[in-house]
């Protein structure tokens, strides 16, 4: 269903640059943003927004019209949340804890709902949304006894071990790249006929539900196999750190994470653009 929402909707912005009247110019914005994104999934499930964390982006804006842009925009984003963080005992017990790194490539349909004219005072401000598609990377980490420790190379959820769940499915190592469908609204003001101030708050739908590098159940610790001198490994002592906040929970086929829902990750930020072609009066039509 989201696919095809994006398709239909890109469909009608070329729709839209196809037929523009003459006099509906095209004008291109290159533009930077700074703001603070956030994680939403198996470890925030009541998606609290109280550990935003730093983004930054570039974007190219082609406007069509007036009204319908097209938008490149590349973003640099840290994500990462706590079990310590939540109010359910339940996931304070579970204990786990993940960071990471977002890079993101994404395309954008925009709508502004004014028409916007650089230059123009009487239509130098709207409010805008925007849709679109991108990838992006990531790649889960946590630390332990103070270091940093990769969590997919582990396979904390049985991946590397030719582990079968409940139902027979043989888990296999998640990627570290996945797909993503921005959704969002902002606002626009045009301050000159060059510079433009912008904000804009854009949620991510994502493909994996491994942002977190948490999403089905425990294996058990019995399954991951010790160091040669008979210490645990990383991987079992990652796959359940409820023994840090009491006796562990991680037994086999009890839910560890919930594989329904997708990770998801939203960014507010602030942008400003440069207008490099300038608009031109329309030529009278009769």
């Amino acid at each position: 269903m989201k696919k095809k929402t994006i398709i239909i909707f890109f469909a009608i912005v070329f729709a839209f640059s196809a037929h523009a009247q003459y006099g509906e110019f095209l004008q291109g914005e290159f533009g930077f943003t700074v703001g603070a994104a956030h994680y939403f999934g198996d470890l925030n499930p009541g998606a609290a927004i109280n550990r935003p964390k730093p983004a930054l982006g570039i974007f190219y804006l082609k406007q069509f019209n007036n009204y319908l842009g097209m938008r490149v925009s590349a973003h640099y984003a840290q994500l990462g949340y706590s079990d310590i963080y939540s109010n359910n005992d339940f996931q304070k017990r579970r204990n786990l804890s993940f960071n990471t790194d977002i890079w993101e490539l994404a395309l954008h349909g925009d709508f502004n709902f004014f028409k916007f004219i650089p230059g123009d005072p009487d239509h130098a401000f709207t409010p805008f949304i925007t849709i679109g598609a991108g990838i992006f990377t990531y790649n889960p980490y946590a630390y332990l006894e103070g270091r940093k420790v990769y969590l997919r190379p582990l396979g904390t959820e049985g991946q590397n071990i030719n582990y079968k769940d409940a139902s027979g499915n043989v888990r296999t190592t998640y990627g570290t790249m996945a797909f993503c469908f921005p959704i969002g609204i902002g606002i626009k003001y045009n301050i000159n006929n060059k510079v433009n101030l912008s904000f804009q708050i854009i949620q991510r739908l994502t493909t994996t539900d491994y942002i977190d590098d948490v999403s089905t159940t425990y294996v058990g610790s019995d399954k991951f196999p010790p160091l040669p001198n008979g210490q645990p490994s990383d991987a079992q002592l990652l796959q359940d750190r409820s023994y840090e906040t009491g006796s562990p929970i991680g037994i086999e086929n009890r839910q560890r994470g919930w594989s329904k829902q997708k990770d998801q990750y939203i960014i507010a930020e602030v942008g400003l653009s440069f207008t490099f072609s300038d608009y031109h009066c329309p030529s009278a039509t009769y």
